[in-house]
């Protein structure tokens, strides 16, 4: 919804004070209004608000108190003025795409997107007309190459998912000026603390709050950032009428997750930085991707575009897929689940999870081999983190066992 606060906050204040409109019960903790429908003074009342002649709530698919309040803060962590929350972060992809596109149109996408996000694109918005053309993130020739007179949206994921490649905003969003089209940027692994998209020239910010806005891996939800009302109209007009709606529940857990995003982002990072020079030290890793180390190919780009690194730390090891898998049954207290962002640390193979349904040439095309494996750092002690990725670590065999008769493979 509109952001409505007229003062500009340092994004710590903001995250625990903006959004909140206090009602006549005086309460210091933002309420939870669980209801479907809003009553009215008179019918007169009723037709002024369903008219727009008069601003109130009239049906929680697309107005909520709870869930404005959570819009309102998001919006002043990032710098925008507008904000339209919805049930999942695929839901605040696929939002953008239904406002802003139609049959005939042409997006530029970044390869190492998130695999449901090239399903999305390729299985479903190609067939109602919606043509995708995938480049390399990183290379702003392809981007101004791809463009065509066609071309609408640019679609990025910064940094991108799972090997943490970083995309220079600022110059894809020149791009997207000249060819009179909209950049969109996911910043799932980054959050507003760490990178504002709007600030460097993007048009829109998608979010999935299911990650680290929430951060105990606790309710799913996403959002949808802009600072342009235009475009704003254009999503709120998509909430309204295809229901793709927060409940005031999760918008409740989400905004009291916004109040400490801060403070766990700083210790995400710091810890994720850690384990990714320990990595880098062990024998049987073969590449460590993370943006805080000087070796990352966009190191300094990261150093100016991000206040952090974020909380991602993907590594090959030597082997293959069972290689990896070896790796991840060998950890002890390490989750083995897909989702991120959690105050818990979270280890996946991308491969045959995150990103199994897009197709081997995808894979390929995104760099995501059978040996990559993403790990989420949370919020444990990092000595014990390491610990367990040592543990994993020493379950790979040498050449030596794997060829030996007595030690066959799983």
């Amino acid at each position: 919804m509109l952001q409505s606060h007229s003062q500009k906050y340092h994004p710590q204040t903001a995250a625990i004070r903006c959004g909140h409109r206090r009602t006549a019960e005086r309460e210091h903790n933002e309420p939870i209004f669980t209801t479907s429908s809003f009553v009215f003074e008179n019918a007169k009342q009723a037709s002024d608000v369903f008219s727009d002649n008069e601003s109130g709530n009239l049906y929680s698919r697309f107005t909520n108190p709870t869930v404005e309040g959570f819009e309102n803060r998001l919006a002043a962590l990032e710098g925008g003025r507008f904000c339209v929350a919805t049930a999942s972060g695929m839901a605040a992809i696929n939002g953008v795409m239904l406002a802003m596109l139609k049959a005939g149109d042409h997006v530029i996408a970044s390869t190492g997107l998130f695999g449901s996000t090239v399903s999305l694109f390729n299985k479903y918005y190609e067939k109602f007309g919606v043509d995708v053309s995938y480049v390399n993130m990183t290379d702003i020739d392809q981007w101004k190459l791809a463009v065509r007179p066609t071309t609408k949206l640019l679609f990025l994921e910064t940094p991108s998912n799972p090997i943490c490649e970083i995309a220079d905003i600022a110059e894809i969003a020149k791009v997207s000026k000249r060819a009179g089209a909209y950049l969109a940027v996911d910043n799932a692994f980054c959050t507003p603390v760490l990178q504002q998209p709007l600030a460097f020239g993007a048009d829109i910010v998608v979010h999935t709050a299911t990650k680290y806005l929430d951060g105990q891996g606790r309710c799913i939800g996403g959002a949808i950032v802009t600072d342009d009302e235009k475009i704003y109209e254009e999503l709120f007009g998509m909430l309204r009428t295809t229901g793709p709606s927060m409940s005031p529940f999760n918008a409740w857990t989400f905004t009291k997750g916004l109040e400490t995003l801060a403070l766990r982002m700083k210790q995400h990072c710091a810890s994720a930085l850690a384990v990714a020079r320990w990595l880098q030290a062990q024998p049987a890793v073969k590449r460590v991707y993370y943006p805080g180390l000087r070796s990352h190919p966009q190191h300094e780009l990261a150093m100016s575009q991000h206040n952090g690194f974020g909380g991602i730390v993907s590594f090959e090891v030597e082997g293959g897929k069972y290689d990896a898998w070896d790796v991840i049954d060998g950890t002890q207290f390490l989750s083995i689940t897909a989702n991120l962002g959690d105050a818990k640390t979270t280890i996946t193979h991308p491969a045959s999870t995150t990103h199994a349904r897009i197709t081997q040439h995808e894979r390929d095309r995104a760099r995501i081999t059978d040996s990559l494996i993403r790990v989420s750092v949370g919020l444990e002690h990092v000595g014990d983190i390491i610990g367990d990725l040592e543990l994993g670590l020493n379950k790979l065999k040498t050449p030596a066992e794997k060829s030996s008769p007595k030690n066959p493979r799983k």
